[in-house]
């Protein structure tokens, strides 16, 4: 009994796995046979279901016992069995709420379609589940979504659903089961919601066939969807429109307006619902065929209304895109429009509606302020109706950001400045910006610049230059066009743009302006146009050398012209003395033949020198300096006089001689041009005996002295020559007895400063110059010398003295013949200088004196007074406070009383008064 029941279930089992095997192999038959169904813009109702033996051929019992069986193992609900195949036919249908699309096929696979009329399917007989389809592409276009929803959700346990799909380039009319012959793609579906699962297409191509269907897995049962076929593109459900806002015309009508919620690949239609309240019976729809924006009823306004909008294709089918975010027209001020971005020196206007509480304010009393702390003056007020008033501001300037503030409110406000706290925003920025371009000297490239202030750039805006091209030159005059390019730009360390063009023509016209970008707007820069052959920046010039020229004394400046130029252009040359500190100094000249001469004042200095270039019409650029080139100092002439010298005579009694010892200062570089290589004494006696010699490196020669008249000439000598103008200095026994020098003083001035004074007797001599020495005896230092003329009788010697030590002066005569006796001083006079020098003071010390007795009259007659006045009003005590309170009955007391009052009356009255007179 056992073996028969064993055997029984085998049979069964095996009965069961080869009818599953068979019933979805058929089905995938089938479905591939199956007619395709267009997917609507709308949901509908899918339906692929089994039928009974009262419409088709019924199974054998055998078959439908074990689906029984099977449905019973997986915890199923007992019904009828499902006829997914039979040998005869197969059903596909696609219902809606009010069609049913379906298809039988028999064993030769010819589908036969049938009619809603030829097909009686009643609920009890349908064993399989309802799904509630709706498919749709997102506003973005970016995703295709199908939302399934179960009308039974017995079948919802251990559900898993998967949509299949293949993309063909047919219309949705054309494509059939044989367009399924490229990739099948599976897209995953979300399950995780309770009555709903939902699958989605990344990225789908707009205008292609998606061939769709569906896959179910209930436990281990499958099941499949009939074909579906959609375009993405007609079934498009946009974003909803955006940016909802009141716009008002110039003569005070107000308009609803939105924007599009993105770039759609067709025109739009939209509907507006506007209601009094929040219920779904008060809303009023109305719909717009094209335009943006809807006209409305100004009393609109009087009752808080909420507007929304929604939007779908106006040419095709698709959905309807969800309703926007509410607009409330119920504010209690309205400003049109809210912001406005603008230029300087623009002029815009604002319009206001002015609503306190529930009433609006008629427009004649309604005022305008700027911050509120300006009101605008009533000329520039324009009532458009008696419900709106205008305000336009002229020539505006930059807006100047306050803190986190980048914009001047506007404020609109009743009569009796009563002031709403909403208010408009008017951001004005300065779009004046210089662009300028240069083209490099090789010619391949033009690279232009320009700036703006980041302190008055508004936060979120961007900058960008743009840019087109003409064929050949500027217009007369440039403006912007459409057909513009952007022109990558790099922002520089000092808040500056570079752009670059390359390559360039060097005779097209580059028209560019700067494009200020923002939310609220765009503003554009006045445009400029640009040829670059007219705005090159020349290579500077080459091989440049410079030299002062020999015996002339000229800076000689040459240079090489820079490649790729003409022959016509004009030249700066500037030029220094090399030193830390430069202090240029520029030459020009045009058509020069690469080279040029400047007198210099300086000749025996290192000058370091550059040159750049430029067209000579003035068109381009200055081009750069070029390197920098030196010159080298050297002889240009021979020095133009000697030295200047004096002697030191010493005796030397064992030897019964004088020793002379010569001391000169050294040449200047503007005498000895430019340098001195040697000194060369000439010596002659008087018996006309000359010798010479040479000091190579020193300013001092010593020699005796034995002859009684000896003269010496000293001469400076380069690799030019020797110098032509020469000092002699004759020393003679006789002459030096020879005394014209009277007197000498010292007059100590300060520290740096001492004036010697000196007066001669009556002399047959002509004395050619005079020597003045001077030493600090308290310490032992060189005896320091001068040559001054003869003509003088006073001499400034600057040094540094310390006036509590003792120094020595003397003054020698300079005779042609000889040196004169010599006069000496050795301490300063005191005060004999400073009067003579000061005599005026003589003149002002009597104004001084009468200045002093003439307020000293007036201080004893101002004192006099004072005490009369005092003393007339004593006997009324109200005119005295000092007074109060005595008894003048009482002669003696009372004297006595009024004396000590008086007496500190009168103290205080010099006090007082002198005071007064210090301070004056």
């Amino acid at each position: 009994m056992r073996r028969r029941r064993s055997a029984l279930q085998s049979k069964m089992y095996w009965q069961i796995i080869l009818t599953m095997f068979v019933l979805l192999d058929f089905l995938q038959m089938a479905v591939a046979h199956c007619m395709v169904h267009q997917v609507p813009a709308r949901n509908f109702t899918l339906h692929c279901t089994l039928l009974n033996e009262t419409f088709l051929s019924p199974f054998s019992a055998e078959v439908v016992e074990s689906w029984s069986a099977l449905r019973r193992e997986h915890g199923a609900s007992e019904t009828k069995p499902p006829l997914l195949v039979n040998e005869e036919s197969f059903l596909c249908c696609l219902w809606s709420d009010n069609n049913i699309d379906c298809s039988l096929y028999r064993a030769s696979m010819q589908a036969r379609k049938f009619i809603p009329s030829e097909i009686s399917i009643s609920a009890s007989q349908e064993i399989d589940s309802n799904w509630n389809i709706e498919c749709w592409l997102k506003g973005k276009l970016d995703l295709l979504v199908c939302s399934l929803r179960f009308l039974k959700l017995y079948l919802r346990a251990n559900l898993k659903v998967n949509l299949l799909y293949a993309v063909s380039e047919l219309s949705v009319g054309d494509v059939s089961t044989s367009s399924l012959k490229g990739t099948v793609t599976v897209a995953q579906c979300d399950c995780s919601a309770y009555d709903e699962c939902e699958c989605c297409v990344p990225s789908p191509r707009l205008n292609s066939t998606y061939i769709m269907w569906l896959k179910a897995v209930i436990g281990v049962t499958h099941l499949w969807s009939p074909l579906m076929s959609v375009k993405p593109i007609d079934i498009v459900k946009p974003e909803p429109p955006l940016n909802l806002h009141l716009e008002m015309t110039e003569k005070g009508q107000l308009k609803i307006c939105w924007s599009d919620p993105q770039l759609m690949p067709y025109p739009l239609q939209y509907e507006v619902k506007i209601s009094a309240n929040s219920g779904q019976n008060g809303w009023q729809m109305v719909q717009v065929a094209l335009e943006t924006s809807l006209a409305i009823d100004n009393a609109l306004l009087d009752s808080s209304y909420l507007v929304q909008v929604r939007c779908r294709n106006r040419r095709g089918p698709g959905f309807w895109s969800d309703w926007s975010t509410p607009y409330n027209l119920g504010a209690e001020v309205l400003y049109f429009p809210p912001k406005i971005l603008t230029s300087v020196g623009s002029n815009i206007s604002f319009h206001c509606i002015y609503k306190n509480k529930t009433e609006i304010v008629v427009s004649k009393k309604i005022v305008w302020w700027l911050n509120l702390a300006e009101e605008i003056p009533e000329s520039q007020y324009t009532l458009v109706n008696d419900r709106v008033s205008k305000v336009t501001l002229f020539n505006l300037k930059a807006t100047k950001p306050r803190g986190s503030f980048f914009y001047n409110a506007l404020y609109c406000c009743h009569q009796n400045r009563e002031c709403h706290h909403r208010y408009a925003e008017l951001y004005v920025v300065d779009v004046n910006i210089n662009i300028t371009c240069e083209t490099d000297g090789y010619l391949t490239k033009m690279t232009c610049r320009w700036s703006a202030n980041p302190n008055t750039l508004l936060l979120g805006s961007s900058l960008q230059l743009r840019y087109y091209r003409s064929k050949i030159y500027c217009s007369d005059f440039p403006s912007t066009s459409p057909k513009s390019e952007v022109k990558e730009c790099h922002l520089q360390k000092n808040h500056s743009y570079e752009c670059t063009f390359q390559p360039i023509f060097l005779l097209s016209g580059y028209t560019m302006w700067i494009e200020f970008n923002h939310s609220l707007g765009t503003l554009e820069s006045s445009p400029a146009c640009v040829v670059p052959a007219d705005v090159v920046k020349l290579l500077p010039p080459s091989n440049v050398k410079a030299e002062i020229t020999r015996n002339v004394g000229l800076l000689n400046v040459s240079w090489t012209n820079p490649v790729f130029t003409n022959n016509d252009l004009k030249f700066q040359i500037r030029y220094a003395v090399n030193r830390k500190e430069i202090a240029w100094e520029l030459y020009e000249v045009s058509n020069a033949p690469r080279s040029a001469v400047i007198k210099v004042q300086k000749l025996c200095v290192e000058y370091v020198v550059q040159v750049r270039c430029r067209e000579l019409d003035g068109s381009g650029y200055w081009s750069n300096w070029s390197r920098s080139a030196y010159t080298l100092v050297k002889d240009i002439k021979a020095p133009l006089q000697g030295p200047e010298f004096w002697r030191i005579i010493i005796e030397d009694p064992a030897r019964r001689q004088k020793n002379v010892t010569l001391l000169w200062k050294p040449l200047m570089k503007n005498h000895s041009l430019c340098s001195v290589s040697r000194y060369v004494i000439k010596h002659q006696t008087s018996g006309n005996t000359t010798w010479s010699e040479y000091v190579d490196n020193g300013t001092t020669c010593s020699f005796p002295w034995t002859e009684h008249t000896h003269t010496i000439t000293v001469l400076a000598m380069n690799s030019i020559g020797v110098s032509s103008i020469n000092f002699n200095l004759t020393l003679s026994q006789q002459m030096s007895t020879v005394s014209v020098v009277q007197s000498l003083s010292a007059y100590p001035v300060n520290s740096t400063c001492v004036i010697l004074i000196w007066t001669l007797s009556p002399q047959i001599y002509v004395i050619t110059s005079f020597i003045i020495e001077w030493k600090n005896l308290n310490k032992e230092e060189e005896m320091k010398w001068v040559r001054v003329p003869p003509n003088i009788s006073k001499y400034y010697i600057y040094d540094h003295f310390i006036l509590i030590e003792k120094y020595q002066f003397s003054l020698y005569p300079v005779f042609a013949g000889g040196v004169g006796k010599s006069r000496s001083t050795d301490r300063f006079t005191q005060g004999g200088y400073e009067n003579e020098n000061n005599a005026s003071l003589y003149l002002v010390l009597p104004i001084v004196i009468s200045t002093s007795v003439l307020l000293l009259g007036a201080l004893l007659v101002s004192h006099q007074r004072m005490k009369k006045l005092f003393w007339e009003d004593v006997p009324n005590p109200k005119n005295c406070s000092w007074a109060q309170g005595v008894n003048f009955q009482k002669k003696e007391k009372s004297s006595m009383e009024l004396s000590s009052l008086a007496l500190d009356y009168d103290k205080t009255f010099h006090t007082a008064t002198a005071s007064h007179l210090l301070t004056s």
